[in-house]
């Protein structure tokens, strides 16, 4: 399984605002599954994005929103692991547009998340996204990083 960590950033959003720390944990999750990151201008880049991956099974889209469905860490490793376990390919963590996402995004999508209901920053977003999957990871693998708490 091949994860991307994806975000649509304004062309206003800092660079590289947590850049060092996403990157940390965007090379910790590496170390058990591929992960990479993109940016997309556009929400509309990002789905065609998601049309042109290639495999046995159209890529895995997992929209942030803060709408969506809310996981404890060890529920977000275990839907992680489902994933792994039933040979997903290709899985897309997306933090969407200022404004949300269209109806037609929640639509592609096959699971909307939630951070919690708190607004984020994106960039900051993006460095919680990133620290929980590697939690995820951890958990899964039996790691200590995650005390359960």
């Amino acid at each position: 399984m091949k994860i991307t960590l994806g975000a649509v950033l304004s062309t206003r959003s800092p660079s590289d605002a947590g850049g060092r720390w996403f990157e940390d944990y965007v090379g910790r999750i590496a170390r058990y599954t591929p992960c990479d990151s993109q940016t997309f201008e556009s929400e509309k880049a990002l789905l065609e994005w998601l049309n042109r991956q290639k495999g046995r099974t159209s890529a895995y889209a997992i929209l942030l929103d803060s709408r969506g469905q809310q996981y404890s860490s060890e529920e977000f490793a275990s839907q992680m692991g489902r994933l792994r376990d039933e040979g997903a390919q290709r899985v897309m963590l997306a933090i969407g547009p200022a404004d949300g996402w269209s109806a037609a995004a929640r639509q592609r999508a096959n699971l909307v998340l939630s951070l919690g209901r708190m607004t984020l920053p994106h960039q900051l977003a993006r460095v919680v996204l990133a620290e929980q999957v590697y939690r995820a990871f951890t958990i899964l693998a039996g790691h200590p990083y995650h005390s359960g708490h």
